[in-house]
Protein backbone atom coordinates (compact mmCIF):
# COMPACT_ATOMS: atom_id res chain seq x y z
CA UNK A 1 0.00 0.00 0.00
CA UNK A 2 1.26 3.46 -0.83
CA UNK A 3 2.09 5.67 2.15
CA UNK A 4 -0.64 8.20 2.93
CA UNK A 5 1.68 11.11 2.33
CA UNK A 6 2.32 9.87 -1.20
CA UNK A 7 -1.37 9.32 -1.80
CA UNK A 8 -2.40 12.76 -0.60
CA UNK A 9 0.47 14.77 -2.05
CA UNK A 10 -0.92 15.19 -5.58
CA UNK A 11 -4.36 16.27 -4.33
CA UNK A 12 -2.87 18.64 -1.78
CA UNK A 13 -0.69 20.27 -4.40
CA UNK A 14 -3.61 20.54 -6.81
CA UNK A 15 -5.87 22.09 -4.19
CA UNK A 16 -3.19 24.51 -3.01
CA UNK A 17 -2.50 25.63 -6.55
CA UNK A 18 -6.15 26.13 -7.36
CA UNK A 19 -6.78 28.09 -4.18
CA UNK A 20 -3.77 30.38 -4.25
CA UNK A 21 -2.51 30.99 -7.77
CA UNK A 22 -3.60 33.87 -9.97
CA UNK A 23 -5.79 33.09 -12.98
CA UNK A 24 -3.93 32.57 -16.22
CA UNK A 25 -4.61 35.19 -18.83
CA UNK A 26 -1.71 37.54 -19.41
CA UNK A 27 1.13 36.65 -21.71
CA UNK A 28 4.02 34.77 -20.10
CA UNK A 29 6.54 35.53 -22.84
CA UNK A 30 8.80 37.61 -20.60
CA UNK A 31 8.82 34.91 -17.93
CA UNK A 32 9.69 32.32 -20.57
CA UNK A 33 12.61 34.34 -21.88
CA UNK A 34 13.93 34.96 -18.35
CA UNK A 35 13.72 31.31 -17.33
CA UNK A 36 15.27 30.08 -20.57
CA UNK A 37 18.10 32.58 -20.21
CA UNK A 38 18.85 31.21 -16.75
CA UNK A 39 19.00 27.61 -17.96
CA UNK A 40 22.44 25.98 -18.12
CA UNK A 41 24.63 27.22 -20.95
CA UNK A 42 27.20 24.46 -20.68
CA UNK A 43 26.14 21.07 -21.93
CA UNK A 44 22.52 21.68 -22.80
CA UNK A 45 20.77 24.76 -24.19
CA UNK A 46 24.00 25.42 -26.06
CA UNK A 47 22.80 27.39 -29.09
CA UNK A 48 26.14 26.88 -30.84
CA UNK A 49 25.75 23.09 -30.83
CA UNK A 50 25.61 21.47 -34.27
CA UNK A 51 24.16 17.96 -34.59
CA UNK A 52 26.59 15.26 -35.63
CA UNK A 53 26.13 12.66 -38.34
CA UNK A 54 25.63 10.08 -35.60
CA UNK A 55 22.90 12.17 -33.92
CA UNK A 56 21.49 14.45 -36.62
CA UNK A 57 18.39 15.54 -34.71
CA UNK A 58 18.51 17.84 -31.68
CA UNK A 59 16.50 16.68 -28.67
CA UNK A 60 13.94 19.00 -27.10
CA UNK A 61 13.04 18.19 -23.49
CA UNK A 62 9.54 19.11 -22.31
CA UNK A 63 9.08 19.35 -18.53
CA UNK A 64 6.05 18.22 -16.54
CA UNK A 65 3.46 20.06 -14.46
CA UNK A 66 5.04 22.20 -11.71
CA UNK A 67 8.43 21.64 -13.38
CA UNK A 68 10.68 23.92 -15.39
CA UNK A 69 13.38 23.77 -18.03
CA UNK A 70 16.13 23.19 -15.48
CA UNK A 71 15.01 21.12 -12.51
CA UNK A 72 13.16 18.47 -14.52
CA UNK A 73 16.28 17.66 -16.54
CA UNK A 74 19.27 17.99 -14.21
CA UNK A 75 20.02 14.30 -14.70
CA UNK A 76 18.71 13.36 -18.12
CA UNK A 77 19.97 16.37 -20.10
CA UNK A 78 23.65 15.77 -19.18
CA UNK A 79 23.08 12.04 -19.81
CA UNK A 80 22.18 12.87 -23.43
CA UNK A 81 24.85 15.53 -23.89
CA UNK A 82 27.50 13.06 -22.73
CA UNK A 83 26.34 10.76 -25.53
CA UNK A 84 26.77 13.38 -28.21
CA UNK A 85 23.33 14.95 -28.57
CA UNK A 86 22.44 18.61 -28.94
CA UNK A 87 19.89 19.09 -26.16
CA UNK A 88 17.45 21.91 -25.44
CA UNK A 89 14.75 22.49 -22.85
CA UNK A 90 12.00 25.08 -22.65
CA UNK A 91 9.69 26.61 -20.10
CA UNK A 92 5.99 26.63 -20.87
CA UNK A 93 2.59 27.03 -19.23
CA UNK A 94 3.59 29.85 -16.87
CA UNK A 95 1.06 31.75 -14.80
CA UNK A 96 1.55 35.49 -14.23
CA UNK A 97 3.34 36.16 -10.96
CA UNK A 98 4.17 32.47 -10.35
CA UNK A 99 7.91 31.80 -10.78
CA UNK A 100 9.58 28.41 -11.23
CA UNK A 101 6.38 26.30 -11.20
CA UNK A 102 5.29 25.96 -14.81
CA UNK A 103 2.95 23.80 -16.84
CA UNK A 104 -0.13 25.32 -15.19
CA UNK A 105 -1.53 27.38 -18.07
CA UNK A 106 -3.94 26.12 -20.75
CA UNK A 107 -2.28 23.21 -22.53
CA UNK A 108 -3.28 24.38 -26.01
CA UNK A 109 -1.40 27.62 -25.32
CA UNK A 110 1.57 25.65 -23.99
CA UNK A 111 1.68 23.74 -27.28
CA UNK A 112 2.04 27.06 -29.09
CA UNK A 113 5.06 27.83 -26.93
CA UNK A 114 6.54 24.46 -27.88
CA UNK A 115 5.88 25.25 -31.55
CA UNK A 116 7.87 28.49 -31.31
CA UNK A 117 10.69 26.82 -29.38
CA UNK A 118 11.09 23.98 -31.89
CA UNK A 119 11.32 26.54 -34.69
CA UNK A 120 14.06 28.31 -32.73
CA UNK A 121 16.00 25.05 -32.26
CA UNK A 122 15.71 24.12 -35.93
CA UNK A 123 16.89 27.57 -37.00
CA UNK A 124 19.89 27.47 -34.65
CA UNK A 125 21.00 23.93 -35.47
CA UNK A 126 20.11 23.73 -39.16
CA UNK A 127 18.41 20.40 -38.54
CA UNK A 128 15.33 19.33 -40.49
CA UNK A 129 13.60 17.67 -37.53
CA UNK A 130 13.83 17.33 -33.76
CA UNK A 131 13.07 14.53 -31.34
CA UNK A 132 10.94 15.30 -28.30
CA UNK A 133 11.24 13.74 -24.86
CA UNK A 134 8.66 14.79 -22.30
CA UNK A 135 7.85 13.94 -18.71
CA UNK A 136 4.24 13.72 -17.48
CA UNK A 137 2.28 16.60 -19.09
CA UNK A 138 5.41 17.16 -21.19
CA UNK A 139 4.91 13.76 -22.81
CA UNK A 140 1.27 14.46 -23.64
CA UNK A 141 1.16 18.18 -24.52
CA UNK A 142 3.36 17.74 -27.64
CA UNK A 143 0.63 15.57 -29.14
CA UNK A 144 -1.51 18.72 -29.48
CA UNK A 145 1.40 20.38 -31.27
CA UNK A 146 1.78 17.37 -33.57
CA UNK A 147 -1.93 17.06 -34.35
CA UNK A 148 -3.15 20.65 -34.58
CA UNK A 149 -0.13 22.95 -35.07
CA UNK A 150 1.78 21.24 -37.87
CA UNK A 151 4.40 19.74 -35.60
CA UNK A 152 4.41 16.37 -37.34
CA UNK A 153 6.41 17.90 -40.19
CA UNK A 154 9.15 18.95 -37.75
CA UNK A 155 9.28 15.99 -35.35
CA UNK A 156 10.70 12.52 -35.90
CA UNK A 157 9.90 10.93 -32.54
CA UNK A 158 8.02 11.62 -29.32
CA UNK A 159 9.15 9.82 -26.18
CA UNK A 160 6.88 10.15 -23.15
CA UNK A 161 8.07 9.38 -19.63
CA UNK A 162 4.89 8.71 -17.62
CA UNK A 163 2.75 10.87 -19.95
CA UNK A 164 -0.90 11.47 -19.09
CA UNK A 165 -2.08 10.75 -22.61
CA UNK A 166 -5.63 9.99 -21.58
CA UNK A 167 -5.71 12.05 -18.42
CA UNK A 168 -5.61 10.94 -14.82
CA UNK A 169 -8.06 10.00 -12.11
CA UNK A 170 -5.36 10.76 -9.51
CA UNK A 171 -6.02 7.45 -7.78
CA UNK A 172 -9.73 8.16 -8.09
CA UNK A 173 -9.56 11.45 -6.24
CA UNK A 174 -10.67 13.54 -9.23
CA UNK A 175 -13.96 11.64 -9.15
CA UNK A 176 -14.67 13.29 -5.79
CA UNK A 177 -14.63 16.82 -7.23
CA UNK A 178 -18.39 16.91 -7.93
CA UNK A 179 -18.95 16.45 -4.19
CA UNK A 180 -17.18 19.76 -3.47
CA UNK A 181 -19.28 22.52 -5.07
CA UNK A 182 -17.18 25.02 -6.97
CA UNK A 183 -13.94 23.04 -6.70
CA UNK A 184 -13.76 22.04 -10.33
CA UNK A 185 -14.60 25.55 -11.53
CA UNK A 186 -11.91 26.97 -9.25
CA UNK A 187 -9.29 24.58 -10.62
CA UNK A 188 -10.32 25.36 -14.21
CA UNK A 189 -10.07 29.10 -13.61
CA UNK A 190 -6.96 29.28 -11.46
CA UNK A 191 -4.89 26.45 -12.97
CA UNK A 192 -6.35 25.44 -16.34
CA UNK A 193 -3.36 23.23 -17.10
CA UNK A 194 -4.40 20.98 -14.22
CA UNK A 195 -8.04 20.89 -15.27
CA UNK A 196 -7.03 19.94 -18.82
CA UNK A 197 -5.31 16.82 -17.47
CA UNK A 198 -8.28 15.36 -15.63
CA UNK A 199 -9.57 12.26 -17.41
CA UNK A 200 -12.56 13.18 -19.54
CA UNK A 201 -11.67 16.88 -19.89
CA UNK A 202 -12.73 18.72 -23.03
CA UNK A 203 -9.07 19.19 -23.97
CA UNK A 204 -8.30 15.48 -23.81
CA UNK A 205 -11.51 14.51 -25.55
CA UNK A 206 -10.52 16.68 -28.52
CA UNK A 207 -6.89 15.54 -28.43
CA UNK A 208 -7.74 11.84 -28.57
CA UNK A 209 -10.69 12.04 -30.98
CA UNK A 210 -9.95 10.16 -34.18
CA UNK A 211 -6.93 8.30 -32.84
CA UNK A 212 -3.90 8.78 -30.63
CA UNK A 213 -1.22 9.31 -33.29
CA UNK A 214 -0.46 11.20 -36.48
CA UNK A 215 1.45 9.85 -39.49
CA UNK A 216 5.17 10.35 -39.78
CA UNK A 217 6.02 10.33 -36.06
CA UNK A 218 7.19 7.40 -33.94
CA UNK A 219 5.85 7.23 -30.39
CA UNK A 220 7.34 5.61 -27.30
CA UNK A 221 5.61 5.57 -23.92
CA UNK A 222 7.65 4.53 -20.87
CA UNK A 223 5.46 3.94 -17.82
CA UNK A 224 5.87 2.61 -14.30
CA UNK A 225 3.25 0.49 -12.60
CA UNK A 226 4.02 2.39 -9.38
CA UNK A 227 2.77 5.68 -10.84
CA UNK A 228 0.63 7.43 -8.24
CA UNK A 229 -0.08 10.58 -10.27
CA UNK A 230 -1.15 9.38 -13.72
CA UNK A 231 -3.64 6.65 -12.89
CA UNK A 232 -4.47 4.07 -13.96
CA UNK A 233 -0.95 3.81 -15.32
CA UNK A 234 -2.00 1.95 -18.46
CA UNK A 235 -4.04 5.00 -19.49
CA UNK A 236 -0.66 6.42 -20.50
CA UNK A 237 -0.40 3.98 -23.39
CA UNK A 238 -1.10 4.96 -26.99
CA UNK A 239 -2.63 2.93 -29.78
CA UNK A 240 -1.83 3.25 -33.45
CA UNK A 241 1.00 2.68 -35.91
CA UNK A 242 4.59 3.40 -34.91
CA UNK A 243 3.79 3.08 -31.19
CA UNK A 244 5.78 1.24 -28.55
CA UNK A 245 4.42 1.05 -25.00
CA UNK A 246 6.87 -0.01 -22.30
CA UNK A 247 6.42 -0.82 -18.61
CA UNK A 248 9.65 -0.27 -16.68
CA UNK A 249 9.10 -3.30 -14.52
CA UNK A 250 9.03 -5.51 -17.64
CA UNK A 251 12.59 -4.36 -18.25
CA UNK A 252 13.72 -4.57 -14.63
CA UNK A 253 11.42 -6.02 -11.99
CA UNK A 254 13.53 -4.35 -9.30
CA UNK A 255 12.78 -0.84 -10.56
CA UNK A 256 10.53 0.85 -7.96
CA UNK A 257 10.43 4.30 -9.55
CA UNK A 258 7.16 6.21 -9.29
CA UNK A 259 5.90 9.16 -11.30
CA UNK A 260 8.51 11.76 -10.35
CA UNK A 261 11.54 9.47 -10.26
CA UNK A 262 10.98 8.08 -13.76
CA UNK A 263 11.94 11.46 -15.19
CA UNK A 264 14.39 12.76 -12.61
CA UNK A 265 16.60 9.86 -11.61
CA UNK A 266 15.74 6.59 -13.35
CA UNK A 267 18.62 5.54 -15.59
CA UNK A 268 16.69 2.48 -16.75
CA UNK A 269 13.99 4.76 -18.15
CA UNK A 270 16.67 7.01 -19.61
CA UNK A 271 18.36 4.06 -21.32
CA UNK A 272 15.08 3.01 -22.90
CA UNK A 273 14.45 6.60 -24.02
CA UNK A 274 17.91 6.62 -25.58
CA UNK A 275 16.98 3.46 -27.50
CA UNK A 276 13.89 5.25 -28.83
CA UNK A 277 16.03 8.17 -30.00
CA UNK A 278 18.50 5.92 -31.80
CA UNK A 279 16.73 2.61 -32.57
CA UNK A 280 19.38 1.58 -35.09
CA UNK A 281 21.88 1.26 -32.24
CA UNK A 282 19.50 0.18 -29.47
CA UNK A 283 20.82 -2.09 -26.74
CA UNK A 284 18.63 -4.20 -24.45
CA UNK A 285 17.47 -2.32 -21.35
CA UNK A 286 17.90 -4.35 -18.18
CA UNK A 287 18.54 -3.74 -14.49
CA UNK A 288 22.23 -3.40 -15.43
CA UNK A 289 21.36 -0.29 -17.45
CA UNK A 290 21.70 1.75 -14.26
CA UNK A 291 25.46 1.46 -14.83
CA UNK A 292 25.43 2.42 -18.50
Amino acid sequence: MLPWRRLLRPLAVLALAAATLLPAGASATAATDTATASAPRSGWNDWTCKPSAAHPRPVVLVHGTFGNSVDNWLGFAPYLVHRGYCVYSLDYGQLPGVPFFNGLGPIARSAQQLDAFVDKVLAATGAAEVDLVGHSQGGMMPRHYLKFLGGAAKVNALVGLAPDNHGTTLLGLTQLLPYFPGAQDLISTATPGLADQIAGSAFLTELNAGGDTVPGVTYTVIATKYDEVVTPYRSQFLTGPNVRNVVLQDLCALDLSEHVAIGLTDRIAWHEALNALDPAHAEPTTCASVFS
